[in-house]
């Protein structure tokens, strides 16, 4: 792990820390990189999801007579 020194707003570091759950501003910066990241995987999971079913990729479960056979 590096260390890199930066200017953090303290009210937001803060706030962070309440919202996290976190003691120290290390362990605050790291979960809020960690739910940045989670977050971001899932909205691109989701827009992939989102493209899948425009392009009908998901209509075979909507056929009730064929699906499971």
């Amino acid at each position: 792990m590096g260390k890199t020194l930066i200017d953090i707003d303290e009210q937001l570091l803060a706030d962070a820390a309440i919202a996290f759950g976190t003691k120290t501003k290390k362990d605050t910066v790291i979960a809020a990189l960690k739910e940045g990241v989670m977050r971001k995987r899932r909205a691109i999971a989701l827009a992939r999801l989102a493209a899948m079913a425009d392009e009908g990729d998901f209509d075979v479960l909507l056929d009730k007579e064929n699906y499971r056979r």
